[in-house]
């Protein structure tokens, strides 16, 4: 089920908001916990046992740290501490990297005249990605000593499987949440702020990224041999557009939705595509994936606290392992890679996330350029299928192309392209999102126009039957 279908929309949000009004509010927490797991069972099936299991073995952790902590036994804290990390990189390794794993081997076997392993693909969970690195932080706040353990198994599975957040994120800290699971008042101003920001958030998926895909799916899916300089350069246009407006819709709407719960989860997008380098892009884009490696992987490796050597090694490491954390492929290790290499050179030659008002534009541009080269390694099949798009991209050729961009284009695609492409032109400060809750008589504006116009046209084209699956449910 995902938040832009009929059934989610029309049937299971309405249902859960209503029980949860009703409910006393000790019950709230058990209610969501059955709710979600309702949700996920939908979607995924019988990969809710892997969840389950993620859910249990990470309490246990928790639980064994805490009575450790309290008896002052560090040993058996680092018993717990080892329990749950190992229980969720032993889940997410399995279940996303197995198959590329054995692919690897069979490769080298079959290179090397060894044979290979009989094997039968490993189907991915849905949001596994999400949900282990989730209970992580929770054995490590707890480990650290930043929050206690949870006593109630319920709160914990809660946390862990709270739907809104369940599938593609935002990734939430626990401690970014903890006190919110049992001390939450949801008044009617939350029901309305919430649901403001759902409906901003689905205009985004539906009205502009599943729109612009046309055009980015078509020019990935031809041969890159045949595919004109300008062909090229549209298709990664509304690529860049597709992947930002997906996954920031979907954030908006899962924070819509915990707003209308009571939760307060945390921002994930703040103007990415007018940063002015890539650490500042690291700063507003995916910025719970971004905390969430720099608290549990960057700062205790050391962080920029020793020598330029040992800061480049751990930015290569965080960012070839951010790259892995994307999918089980080579082209997305390379992209971690790119993105490493450029922050170590920005690191070495002094650039920061800050600069003069004048080189603002100029710098702004260049780092565009970078992400969206960036996101042909992301986007591309395979290294063959990256090289030829890249050089397509650089090729002059003007000429006709293969015609598979200008047969998916039409007057909606590039009416949606070009005003979806002014976000790049805004001011760097200004996020629409938090902006139209505020008092403001522009923001009201901008309120009556999403209610009024972009929401029912969002709503006809969901009852019609044409979105599609949000990128990051593949992560």
């Amino acid at each position: 089920m995902v938040f832009s279908s009929i059934e989610f929309l029309f049937l299971f949000l309405p249902v859960v908001l209503g029980l949860y009004w009703i409910t006393p509010p000790r019950a709230r927490n058990t209610l969501l916990l059955a709710a979600s797991l309702v949700f996920y069972t939908w979607g995924g099936g019988a990969f809710v046992l892997i969840l389950l299991a993620a859910i249990a073995l990470n309490y246990a952790a928790g639980r064994l740290i805490g009575w450790a902590r309290d008896r002052d036994r560090p040993l058996g804290a680092r018993l717990g501490l080892a329990l749950g990390v190992a229980s969720s990189l032993g889940l997410l390794g399995y279940f996303k990297y197995a198959n590329f794993l054995v692919d690897q081997l069979n490769d080298i076997g079959h290179r090397l005249g060894l044979g290979t392993i009989a094997w039968e693909g490993v189907a991915l969970p849905i949001g596994i990605s999400f949900f282990t690195f989730q209970a992580m932080s929770y054995v490590v706040d707890v480990y650290r000593g930043r929050t206690r353990c949870l006593a109630n198994p319920i709160d914990f599975a809660m946390y862990v499987a709270l739907f809104p957040q369940l599938i593609a994120g935002p990734i939430v800290r626990f401690h970014e949440i903890s006190d919110q699971l049992h001390d939450r008042r949801t008044r009617v101003d939350d029901i309305a702020d919430g649901a403001l920001r759902f409906a901003h958030g689905l205009v985004k998926k539906v009205v502009v990224a599943d729109t612009v895909a046309a055009a980015a799916d078509a020019a990935f899916g031809a041969q890159p041999s045949l595919l004109s300089m300008p062909e090229a350069w549209i298709g990664l246009a509304a690529y860049t557009l597709q992947i930002y407006f997906d996954f920031s819709g979907y954030s908006d709407m899962a924070i819509g939705l915990g707003r209308m719960l009571g939760f307060r989860l945390p921002e994930n997008f703040r103007r990415p595509y007018s940063a002015i380098s890539i650490t500042d892009f690291w700063r507003r884009w995916h910025m719970t994936l971004s905390n969430w490696f720099r608290d549990y992987l960057y700062v205790p490796l050391g962080g920029n606290r020793g020598s330029r050597a040992a800061t480049y090694r751990n930015l290569a490491v965080v960012f070839l392992l951010t790259g892995l954390w994307h999918g089980a492929k080579w082209t997305f290790v390379a992209w971690g890679a790119y993105h490493g290499v450029l922050l170590i050179v920005e690191r070495a030659t002094g650039q920061r996330p800050t600069g003069e008002a004048s080189l603002v534009p100029l710098r702004r541009a260049l780092t565009l350029l970078a992400v969206m080269l960036g996101w042909v390694l992301f986007r591309a099949d395979s290294f063959p299928h990256a090289l030829g798009y890249l050089q397509a991209l650089f090729s002059f050729d003007f000429g006709v192309g293969s015609g598979a961009v200008a047969a998916a284009a039409g007057g909606r695609l590039v009416i949606t392209m070009v005003v979806a492409g002014l976000v790049v032109l805004l001011p760097r400060g200004f996020v629409f999102g938090p902006y139209l809750l505020r008092p403001r008589r522009w923001a009201v504006a901008a309120r009556l126009a999403l209610l009024a116009l972009a929401l029912p046209y969002a709503l006809l084209l969901v009852v019609s039957g044409t979105f599609s699956p949000f990128l990051y449910f593949q992560f």
